[in-house]
């Protein structure tokens, strides 16, 4: 390898410090403590999700909306993640984890206890549209986390954290279930932001990532935080200093488009967009089908789906097919380190489209149970993916316009799910099986595995490391001098 790389501004001995050092402490009290606060954020994003989809029938009935105009409540919020996700995931590069998770959440939890109050259309439109620029930087409670774990428990740990969006959804139906035959959709809207008020109330003592303030030059503070961490675990932090080259350059979007990571950039999209597209696509779909009824041949008689309450045979329904997160995160977990990262991404995509494909000769809570399932455990793959493929000057960058992608997948999806089903059920159905046939063949291309993969500080440690596996006894014998013993 071309000694040059001494001189460059990352180092492989801070790459292995840190890794080691992170190695040494182990999952502990630390990590358990941090997946409970970015985890009411991952929950607080789920429920305000899930919200899209419960309180859209009563207000097409309260304010005689029509779909369009049902379909733009949705659309909006999406609208407002989409525009946002890049610009938190620079922010996220630029000034560090913890000021943007806190940022984003408070954010959200303005204009979320705001738009409780919305007395017309319009004002729901705007306050909705804000909340989704808050919510667009929810994704980066995820490279916070990413940045704590050790490599083995790594995969794992974030499949996991899908539990708490798990956990979200399905305390939003129920919640749904008391409060809007009752209170209405103001209320239910004002309570769906608890979890906002828990992480708020919580977090002045979220660290920032260690690995980023090595990045800015900050290793005194960076080896604070790591003994702190060895404290919280009872473990011991390894002797020795961090060596800190600083890069002021983080964050740019151009540096996913250089050679070695342009072809994996748009893959990841791809991905991100399929996922968005069809997870949000069924949701939307679970309580229109639910209203118009489990024939296929009723669909397509009569797809107007006017105004219709939800009862609570509906929410009992809902709440089933919710559910149906936890087998989806169970099988990821099983599938994920066994097969690897892009085959577990394909395999659930794949199943996606079977499900869809054979809708209309299955019982319909049975299909969406399923369907669920697989879709939820692939998207849980693609977050485990991105964070683990980017380096540390990109990483925030990388999930964030992925993040992006995916709200454009999921700023299209009610006019394909709320609209065109009006018009045809079959020609719905076939958009996400295209879309999920799409996404199983991006998984299944992406150039690089990343299981079992140490991450990555910069572009030239990922480099160096596709050298460093190659078989030439040269090139390694010269790279050994950049290494720690």
């Amino acid at each position: 390898m071309n000694v040059q790389f001494e001189h460059s501004l990352y180092s492989r001995t801070e790459l292995k410090v840190i890794k080691l050092r992170l190695v040494a402490i182990g999952f502990g009290r630390f990590q358990w403590k941090l997946s409970m606060l970015t985890g009411v954020a991952w929950m607080a994003d789920a429920m305000e999700m899930m919200l899209l989809s419960i309180a859209t029938p009563q207000l097409r009935c309260e304010w005689r909306l029509s779909s369009w105009k049902v379909a733009f409540i949705t659309a909006i919020v999406f609208f407002g993640m989409m525009v946002s996700s890049s610009l938190w995931g620079n922010i996220s590069d630029k000034y560090g984890r913890k000021v943007c998770l806190i940022l984003c959440m408070l954010w959200t939890l303005h204009y979320g206890l705001l738009s409780a109050f919305a007395p017309v259309y319009s004002w729901i439109l705007v306050l909705r549209c804000l909340v989704g620029f808050g919510l667009g930087g929810a994704p980066q409670s995820v490279t916070l986390y990413t940045e704590f774990l050790p490599m083995k428990s790594r995969g794992i740990s974030i499949i996991l954290l899908g539990v708490f969006w798990a956990l979200g959804a399905v305390f939003e139906v129920l919640l749904a279930m008391v409060v809007m035959p009752t209170l209405g959709w103001k209320w239910l809207l004002a309570f769906s932001t608890l979890p906002l008020v828990v992480f708020a109330a919580s977090c002045c003592w979220l660290p920032e990532s260690a690995r980023f303030d090595v990045l800015r030059g900050r290793e005194d503070k960076a080896l604070d935080t790591l003994k702190y961490i060895a404290a919280a675990n009872g473990s011991s932090v390894p002797t020795g200093r961090l060596i800190a080259n600083t890069q002021t350059e983080r964050g740019r979007i151009r540096d996913l488009f250089i050679p070695e990571y342009r072809k994996t950039t748009l893959l990841v999209w791809v991905i991100w967009f399929c996922n968005a597209f069809s997870y949000y696509g069924l949701v939307l779909l679970t309580t229109e089908l639910f209203q118009a009824g489990s024939a296929c041949s009723a669909w397509e008689a009569d797809c107007s789906l006017e105004c219709n309450y939800l009862t609570f045979h509906d929410y009992v329904d809902l709440l089933w097919t919710t559910l149906a997160e936890f087998p989806g995160i169970l099988g990821t977990l099983w599938m994920i380190d066994r097969i690897g990262r892009k085959k577990s991404m394909a395999i659930c995509f794949l199943l996606f489209s079977v499900y869809f494909a054979t809708v209309c000769l299955t019982v319909l809570t049975v299909f969406i149970f399923i369907a669920r399932a697989c879709i939820t455990g692939g998207w849980q793959v693609a977050y485990v993916y991105t964070p683990e493929v980017f380096p540390t000057a990109t990483r925030a960058i990388g999930i964030g316009t992925g993040s992006g992608m995916a709200r454009v997948g999921a700023l299209i999806t009610p006019f394909i799910a709320q609209v065109l089903l009006k018009s045809s059920v079959y020609l719905t159905l076939s958009v996400y099986l295209i879309c999920c046939l799409l996404g199983t063949v991006a998984s299944l291309v992406l150039p690089m595995e990343t299981t079992g993969r140490s991450l990555q500080e910069s572009t030239q440690s990922t480099m160096e490391q596709k050298n460093m596996e190659r078989p030439h006894g040269s090139e390694t014998a010269k790279s050994s001098s950049n290494t720690c013993p």
